[in-house]
């Protein structure tokens, strides 16, 4: 499951729906073109209705070679305004109304697609630029009432011009339906992934400002925590120097590995502190990536017994970046996971992909539950079954989307999982001098 990392989404605003109701104009534009020309030729040469082809034949290839130039141009266009739209639709307006005076006026029975192009500026449009349409379209009306070019009628036509006007009125009614059935599906559509991206960024609204909120809560419990880890640290040093256990072997190794879990301890609570931009030890400093992915690794293979921590280094030629200590404490916090449902065997493999980073972390556990990989990275979701749990993907979700990544995980058809963390190297790169 592929998480949108690579940019926020929100919802759309009326730039985009215009741009996403203009390309939707085009399509319409393009089977009016197609309808005419087709309805032309029909009526020409299988009716044999003579019709004024010099006049009616240029407006459906004037339309064509405005959709054409349209194209290039809504391409690089980030939005599209009302007022576009609405001149768009005016074009329509006037160029069947053009149509219709040249082949009958009010007589022509597909003076009802007007109807149509009403309902569009209605459903698209402002509710002052849908009154414009409205009368537009009255306006076209009353043009077409004054001295339209009446249809050059065979005889046969002309001893019932009713039945005649009857079929054309049939013909127009079906593709009225069509058109609209067309035009109601996209908009339903365009309607869907609006809500679809509106519920997004909600949730993303929400899981950022849980994140904000955790941020508080770890640097505030990092404040108060920094001072027993201290005392602790003083107390174990007197400890050592006492001579009852300095004379323990056993004793003293216990006080050893104590001491290192207390400045294991203090240096995460030093790199909460750095992450939420207060200084408690070393800020985040130049280094390469090599030596930052390798010290990453190195701290946890000394964690565990060897040869149960395999690391494949792939990243090729090495280049300087700025160490990020939550990208260092997400990171360890995956495998953390991956060692602890799988123990005796977990591979890291750092890769470069173009211009980005691929660091990945399989294991031989049991792998995600369809629901997990359904929520991954959200809150609280973890197949542990402790309260508080998934907070370690939950963070790598949005640490790499806000480096400008993503992160996804499945499971391995060998078995186990494995949790892809992938980040532009452009946003961690080091454009000064590489650090000797």
């Amino acid at each position: 499951m592929r998480l949108a990392g690579t940019r926020s989404m929100g919802a759309l605003p009326e730039a985009e729906a215009g741009r996403r109701n203009m390309w939707l104009l085009i399509q319409l534009r393009w089977i009016a073109v197609g309808g005419q020309l087709v309805t032309i030729a029909i009526v020409e040469w299988v009716m044999e209705i003579r019709l004024p082809l010099a006049l009616l034949l240029p407006v459906p290839i004037l339309l064509a070679v405005i959709n054409f130039l349209s194209l290039p141009l809504l391409r690089r266009r980030v939005g599209v305004s009302n007022g576009e739209l609405t001149a768009a639709l005016l074009l329509d307006i006037a160029a069947l109304a053009w149509q219709l005076q040249q082949s009958g006026g009010l007589a022509n029975p597909f003076t009802w697609l007007f109807l149509l192009q009403v309902v569009i500026g209605a459903t698209l449009l402002r509710p002052w630029s849908s009154w414009a349409m409205a009368g537009a379209v009255g306006i076209a009306l009353g043009v077409l009432s004054i001295n339209p070019v009446p249809l050059d009628l065979r005889e046969s036509h002309r001893a019932d011009p009713l039945a005649l006007y009857l079929q054309g009125s049939l013909v127009c009614f079906a593709l009225i339906a069509v058109l609209l059935v067309l035009f109601v599906t996209r908009i339903n559509r365009n309607l869907r992934e609006s809500d679809a991206a509106l519920a997004s960024i909600r949730q993303q609204a929400a899981e950022e400002n849980h994140v904000v909120r955790m941020g508080l809560l770890a640097s505030g419990a990092a404040h108060e925590l920094g001072t027993p880890l201290s005392t602790l640290s003083v107390i174990l040093g007197d400890w050592q120097r006492i001579p009852r256990i300095a004379e323990d072997p056993e004793f003293a190794d216990d006080i050893v590995d104590m001491q290192a879990e207390v400045a294991r301890c203090k240096a995460i609570v030093g790199g909460i502190l750095m992450s939420a931009g207060e200084a408690r030890g070393e800020a985040p400093r130049v280094t390469t990536m090599r030596t930052f992915l390798d010290g990453i690794v190195a701290d946890w293979q000394a964690m565990r017994r060897p040869g149960t921590i395999h690391y494949q280094d792939r990243f090729g030629e090495d280049m300087a970046i700025v160490s990020d200590p939550a990208l260092k404490q997400v990171i360890g916090n995956i495998i953390d996971n991956a060692t602890e449902v799988s123990p005796a065997w977990t591979e890291i493999t750092a890769s470069r992909q173009q211009d980005s980073l691929v660091f990945e972390i399989a294991d031989r556990g049991p792998g995600f539950s369809r629901g997990m990989l359904e929520s991954f990275g959200q809150p609280y979701r973890s197949s542990k079954g402790r309260p508080g749990g998934g907070l370690g993907l939950f963070l790598l979700v949005n640490v790499a989307r806000k480096l400008g990544g993503d992160a996804e995980a499945r499971n391995r058809e060998e078995g186990g999982a494995l949790v892809r963390l992938t980040l532009p190297l452009d946003v961690i790169a080091y454009t000064g001098e590489a650090p000797r």
